[in-house]
């Protein structure tokens, strides 16, 4: 039996988005810079070989910091830092999150409940609140921790938005129509609830990328982070406190680096909008 032509719901031709194509160049350039550090960096990130707080040269483009350390090698490693930590959080966040959404979607009333008003409360708290608190339940700060608390923060989130629009999708008749020709449950998950969620799902998760990375960038300024050696943006700029007045280039540099990221990730989300709104 197959499925009537009006149950079949259209598809939605993509369109060119300026924002998008924006934000995929300064996303790609640190993700690029990330990838480099993976096989060179101007210098041993542990070398303390260069001069204290010396200033932006041809020798250390931006200067050096307080114990050295050549400061353009450390902003190379955060922005492999901060990458990897959003990507894990939103990773971790989108399989506990979507999989909670589902099921509460397809629970019973009583259960439904329950379990949005749980996520109502968790909603209420800050992400970063959140993440501390997780972080604080571990005693140690390494940058899996990090990864693991702003992801679970983060859940909550993806699996409120997923109940919503699984529960929308669930009401169409080709829903019906598809379960009266025999599909599954995990059939018509797979087949039509994920491709009709997956476009909103996906401006959100991008959303949660840049989100992440603030929240990583706080953490580790509150020491709550990654951990030294690795070069976070946020330890970087809490160590750069000291020296704002004297070598401003350490409170600059790593400032530029974490808010070009988050422009530019923000940036594809709105262009995954554009390119997903049919009008």
């Amino acid at each position: 039996m197959t499925l009537p032509e009006q149950a079949i719901p259209a598809r939605r031709g993509l369109r060119f988005s300026p924002t998008l194509t924006a934000g995929l160049i300064l996303v790609g350039l640190h993700i690029a810079i990330a990838l480099l550090t993976l096989f060179w960096t101007p210098y041993d990130p542990a070398s303390t070989a260069g001069g204290r707080l010396e200033p932006p040269s041809w020798s250390h483009w931006a200067g050096t910091d307080r114990l050295g350390r050549d400061f353009f090698t450390q902003i190379m490693i955060g922005s492999r830092i901060a990458l990897v930590v959003g990507a894990g959080a939103v990773a971790i966040g989108a399989a506990i999150g979507v999989t909670i959404g589902l099921l509460a979607a397809f629970a019973t009333r009583f259960l439904d409940d329950a379990l949005a008003a749980t996520l109502d409360i968790l909603i209420a708290f800050p992400t970063l609140l959140l993440a501390m608190l997780v972080v604080a339940a571990s005693d140690s700060a390494s940058l899996w921790t990090a990864i693991l608390a702003l992801g679970i923060a983060m859940s909550a989130i993806v699996a409120r938005l997923t109940r919503i629009l699984a529960k929308r999708v669930l009401r169409n008749d080709y829903i019906a129509a598809s379960r009266t020709a025999g599909t599954s449950w995990p059939g018509v998950v797979a087949m039509h609830v994920l491709p009709n969620i997956w476009p909103t799902l996906a401006v959100s998760f991008a959303l949660q990328f840049g989100l992440a990375i603030i929240a990583e960038a706080s953490l580790s300024y509150l020491g709550l982070g990654t951990p030294p050696p690795n070069a976070s943006w946020g330890r970087l700029l809490q160590e750069a406190q000291g020296t704002v007045y004297t070598a401003p280039i350490g409170a600059i540099a790593p400032g530029i680096a974490l808010v070009t990221l988050v422009i530019g990730i923000n940036l594809i989300a709105d262009g995954l909008r554009d390119v997903a709104d049919p009008v």
